[in-house]
């Protein structure tokens, strides 16, 4: 898709949605966005900011009291991905993975999963990317907000910006439209991806969205168009578009 303004100029869609039935990829399709959930999640937090229900500069504890070493971790480091956090993804610290991947899970039962471990750095002090951060701040926008992570983001994101096809999804549901992935072995030979169970990603990769809807995010975090009400200020889209912390290179 090439847009100009609020009007796409160019709309283009190739290959299948569901190899099974030949259903093809259309605007109406949706995918799941993996990691771009992220800045979503990222822009509920400086939500919160504003409406001053929680400060990124505070530590962790005074939203988690329960969790290890949250006074030392604020959610600046998680948004930053500098807090040290083991991640959760990673298959040398968890050899279980492909087994606990198709597993349901709470929030409160996957965060049990790495809070103990000890930090792998001084807060603030390295850049590493960090999926297990992300949960951490899902955990904080519920209690905060007083709102699961899904009914947040439906009330204070996706509505307001007229994000009609994106949404968070639900272990089990079934969504309209939503694709199918496929991993390609060769000689045009296609095997299903491996199961996961959407529990795992939470506020770090649960989202799923269309083209346009995309298309539509990026118009508003870029000010092109106002995309419905505000909402975040000019000060905190500055904030999070601003680059915080050098990222370590090999």
């Amino acid at each position: 898709m090439i847009a100009y303004v609020d009007e796409p100029t160019l709309i283009r869609n190739y290959g299948l949605a569901n190899r099974e039935h030949s259903v093809a990829n259309t605007p109406e399709t949706k995918f799941r966005i993996g990691s771009i959930t992220k800045q979503f999640t990222a822009v509920a937090i400086l939500q919160l900011q504003e409406q001053g229900l929680l400060d990124v500069q505070a530590p962790i504890s005074n939203y988690l009291p329960d969790y290890p070493a949250g006074n030392r971790i604020t959610s600046h480091h998680l948004l930053t991905h500098t807090s040290g956090i083991p991640e959760y993804l990673d298959g040398e610290i968890f050899p279980d993975i492909l087994e606990w991947m198709r597993l349901s899970f709470t929030l409160e039962q996957l965060i049990d999963r790495f809070k103990d471990l000890p930090l792998e750095f001084d807060p603030g002090e390295h850049f590493k990317y960090s999926n297990s951060g992300y949960v951490l701040l899902t955990q904080i926008i519920e209690p905060v907000s007083g709102q699961s992570y899904a009914d947040y983001m439906q009330t204070n994101v996706f509505t307001p910006l007229g994000m009609i096809h994106t949404g968070y999804e639900i272990t089990k549901a079934v969504i309209t439209n939503l694709d199918q992935g496929y991993l390609f072995i060769g000689d045009d030979l296609y095997l299903q991806t491996e199961p996961i169970d959407m529990s795992l990603p939470q506020g770090a990769g649960g989202l799923y969205s269309t083209l346009q809807d995309l298309a539509r995010w990026n118009h508003w975090l870029y000010g092109t168009i106002p995309a419905g009400q505000p909402i975040l200020s000019a000060a905190s889209i500055e904030l999070l578009t601003t680059p915080a912390v050098q990222m370590d290179t090999p």
